[in-house]
């Protein structure tokens, strides 16, 4: 009886190691193919998406060559677009007023004065939450700093708030998720300051009255951004990276003044985002999209996330932490969960957040 399900066992576990070696067979028939110059339109996406991620990116050099990588990267760039924000194109006092949507209705907002919709992309599936009161808008943190943060529902319920998304930089390495990068402000108060640890740093956040900040802090010392956040009026804010190792890898601004951030290409490979935007009226946007497989889908580009935010009339937009890291809660549950495979129904472990406050 014992030799019967030993050998059940044996064949069982046969099947699996056969099944196995045919699928990463196939997949790396398929990489090979797409890397091959009879396809270029599906290159060209495969490379500038993995050069994008934390840990695929090996699998760019390891199936195409550095002429074809090279090439990629120059068909897929971005111009710079550093023009400070001009305030005066927002009006937050206009937020009491009725907004009509793209059906030309009404907008519908919830209790709290959220209102969520569904986004669907030619290669990504998102969801938008429309929060009227920007006051309600704040960074949510696991502050004082530990090794381990927290998954996005525990920032969100700990900060007493009814909705969230992921915030800025951070180490995520083992899945820690505690020790963020760059800055940190939450309520005015700077609970992290190392602008010069990193280059291409710049600060998204809120100051205090209520509009969207997206500042260019390279080079800036500790004392430089303390001095800067004073003056500014911050109140809440994390930080992002311009183009980290990669040309199209981190990006950052992508509306400013309504103003468009020119693209050669798509400007970026395809992924999981997460994006903030502010509206004239003063309401902030905050859109999550899926991708690397989740529900067949690669995930979206920055000429995606420039077009969503055109729609919902963002003046003002910049791209967050994304890929595995880029999840939504509302109301207690998960709109967006982590395409980690063994995140999915929940979020990586961070440190921060941009939460929304009840009214």
């Amino acid at each position: 009886m014992k030799k019967k399900i030993a050998r059940n066992i044996v064949r069982v576990l046969l099947v699996i190691l056969v099944t196995v070696i045919m699928l990463v067979g196939t997949l790396f028939f398929m990489i090979k193919r797409i890397c091959s110059n009879s396809a270029p339109s599906a290159r060209n996406l495969f490379i500038s998406t993995v050069l994008e991620s934390g840990q695929m990116k090996f699998l760019a050099s390891w199936f195409c060559t550095d002429d074809q990588i090279n090439e990629v990267i120059n068909a897929n760039k971005m111009e710079t677009l550093d023009s400070d924000i001009d305030t005066s194109l927002i009006n937050i006092s206009a937020s009491d007023e009725s907004v009509k949507d793209n059906n030309e209705e009404a907008e519908q907002f919830d209790e709290n004065g959220i209102r969520m919709v569904e986004i669907s992309g030619r290669s990504f599936f998102g969801k938008m939450l429309i929060i009227k009161d920007t006051s309600q808008v704040k960074v949510g943190t696991t502050y004082p700093w530990g090794d381990y943060g927290k998954e996005l529902d525990q920032i969100v319920s700990g900060a007493g708030a009814v909705a969230g998304v992921n915030g800025g930089l951070y180490v995520s390495s083992g899945n820690r998720g505690g020790s963020p990068l760059g800055i940190v402000v939450q309520d005015g108060n700077i609970t992290y300051n190392s602008p010069s640890s990193l280059t291409g740093l710049y600060l998204i956040g809120l100051n205090k009255d209520n509009l969207l900040v997206i500042k260019d802090i390279d080079g800036m010392s500790a004392a430089d951004f303390e001095k800067y956040v004073a003056e500014a009026g911050i109140r809440d804010a994390v930080a992002f990276q311009e183009e980290s190792s990669d040309a199209n890898n981190h990006f950052v601004s992508l509306i400013i003044n309504n103003e468009a951030r020119a693209l050669k290409g798509q400007g970026s490979g395809a992924n999981p985002r997460t994006v903030i935007g502010q509206r004239a009226d003063g309401a902030i946007l905050l859109l999550v999209t899926d991708g690397r497989g989740a529900s067949g889908h690669l995930g979206a580009t920055a000429s995606d996330l420039i077009s969503v935010m055109q729609e919902y009339g963002a003046v003002n937009a910049a791209n967050l932490d994304g890929g595995s890291s880029s999840t939504m809660v509302y109301n207690g549950s998960y709109e967006m969960t982590s395409v980690t495979f063994y995140y999915q129904n929940s979020s990586w472990k961070l440190p921060t957040a941009f939460v929304v406050m009840p009214k």
